[in-house]
């Protein structure tokens, strides 16, 4: 038995003092991006050449001071799990059970750290692991709870530890903590595409994109959240200052999650060298606080471009949930319907940039975290399978206003995707307005004539010149195509732009 702990021992000292390591990032049962060039990269205390074996490719590191990189050749998929191997002389690091398919990124705030197990879903916890589909979660180690970080929370930011994470085969072992619209996502898209997928997921609940955005764009665009009052700028809103400050007590120095650029740098940077096939994006609620549709656009256009700049792909695919809606008349909700127009717009006006409508499925109170994951997990793998892999049959969005005409004082609407165009509930299809100047709007009668919708309003006594679907807070839209999935918010002028 002595002999037995020594010789343990023996093998724990040498895992301790190993000089050759690979980044936290890469481990087994992960998944490598096909149709790229994957760098794999570590640390080392020898100049001695290194070697990176996967498949059927061998490949040298480019060893500089203490850290090396080797960067395998573009692959197809391949749903055998293979062994990554990193050799060193004698030394090796073996990553087994590696998977080659589509890697996508999941973040945002609260909503997509949303747990599986906080959705009610039983059969989902319960099922059989999916050998080709991966999941990373990092598991946010200090959140923004009410109440006064420790010391033990305060040195863990200043060291900017603030995830821990690990690769999973997506069911397997403890999936409840792993966010639900990231895993919903994720196994539709492996069912969807029939090759390995993966999501990579870090997240944070109440976090505005300020803290998201790149530390190079806060340098050249927002100057002002640079200095040690960056929590009093006019970026931050009324309910994320006095979360700070309910956080940091008296020390405004310290750091905070929410501080600008603190979580790319913790949560997104680790994973610049790692090939990503997209980005998943559920965010907003904070900022749409702020009633300044202007300076929102810019910051979630900035946020997109210094994403893309930083891994390094000029059009990576970026995918958002537009807000939902909510049942609460509070100043904190009160400009949902101007956030969804931002996220819609800014998709309209870069490339490869999408938003999924979820209006329909809010809440019905004042609960900010709908447990309705799965269907917006779902239209976010639908959507990525119809605009990103081309898969047309894949139905992924709901009508879509495309033109408006007059005719007198009524409005004849043409939709794309708008075939079965009907009323969910068999209720007159509800929530259009009509308006002569643009302030003031009048609910519109809405009736299906040949797949188009004429509007007419009672009250509206002059030529209308704007139409508007959703715009509220809180609805129940019942107007859906033939997938059932929910006509997209608009606001159109009569002249075919959009409204600013």
């Amino acid at each position: 038995m002595k002999r037995l702990l020594s010789l343990l021992a023996v093998c724990l000292l040498g895992t301790a003092h190993a000089e050759l390591t690979a980044d936290p990032i890469y481990q087994s049962h992960m998944v490598l991006q096909r149709g790229k060039s994957v760098p794999v990269c570590g640390t080392c205390t020898s100049s001695a050449p290194i070697t990176v074996k996967f498949g059927d490719a061998e490949v040298k590191a480019a060893v500089k001071g203490k850290k090396w990189k080797a960067v395998l050749p573009p692959m197809e998929a391949d749903a055998e799990g293979k062994t990554l191997t990193i050799t060193q002389g004698d030394e090796n690091v073996q990553l087994d059970d590696v998977l080659v398919g589509e890697v996508w990124f999941a973040s945002g705030q609260s909503n997509m750290l949303f747990r599986l197990d906080e959705t009610g879903d039983k059969a989902a916890l319960g099922q059989p692991a999916i050998p080709g589909f991966r999941f990373y979660h990092a598991e946010p180690k200090v959140h923004t709870s009410p109440g006064t970080y420790n010391n033990d929370l305060l040195t863990r930011l200043k060291e900017n530890r603030m995830y821990e994470g690990a690769w999973n085969v997506g069911g397997s072992g403890d999936c409840r903590r792993m966010s639900a619209v990231g895993w919903y996502f994720g196994r539709k898209l492996h069912e969807l595409l029939d090759v390995p997928v993966a999501v990579v997921h870090a997240s944070l609940g109440g976090s505005e994109m300020m803290a998201w955005m790149p530390p190079a764009v806060v340098k050249k665009k927002y100057k002002e959240c640079m200095g040690p009052h960056w929590q009093d700028s006019k970026y931050m809103s009324n309910w994320v200052r006095g979360r700070i400050r309910q956080n940091l007590g008296k020390d405004l120095s310290a750091p905070h999650p929410y501080k600008p650029a603190y979580l790319f740098e913790t949560g997104v940077h680790p994973w610049l060298n790692f090939p990503m096939a997209g980005v998943i994006w559920y965010q907003g609620e904070s900022d749409a606080e702020i009633q300044d549709q202007e300076q929102n656009e810019g910051l979630l256009t900035n946020l997109i471009k210094g994403w893309r700049t930083e891994f390094k792909q000029a059009e990576l695919p970026f995918i958002m949930v537009q807000l939902p809606r909510i049942k609460d008349a509070s100043p904190l909700r009160a400009y949902w319907p101007e956030f969804r127009e931002v996220q819609d717009r800014v998709s309209k006006l870069l490339p490869r940039v999408y938003d999924v409508t979820t209006v329909d499925l809010g809440t019905t109170d004042s609960n900010v975290h709908p447990q309705r994951k799965l269907e917006v997990g779902e239209r976010l793998a639908s959507t990525a399978a119809a605009c990103v892999y081309g898969k047309k049959d894949v139905p992924y969005t709901g009508p879509v206003a495309k033109r408006a005409t007059v005719r007198g004082n009524a409005v004849l609407l043409e939709l794309e995707h708008a075939d079965g165009l009907k009323s969910a509930d068999g209720k007159p299809i509800a929530h259009f307005e009509l308006s002569a100047n643009g302030k003031e709007f009048f609910p519109a009668k809405a009736e299906i004539k040949e797949g188009k919708l004429l509007l007419t309003a009672e009250d509206l006594r002059q030529t209308p010149k704007v139409v508007r679907y959703a715009w509220s807070t809180f609805l129940t839209p019942n107007l859906v195509n033939e997938a059932g999935l929910p006509a997209v918010p608009f606001t159109l002028r009569l002249d075919g732009k959009k409204a600013k």
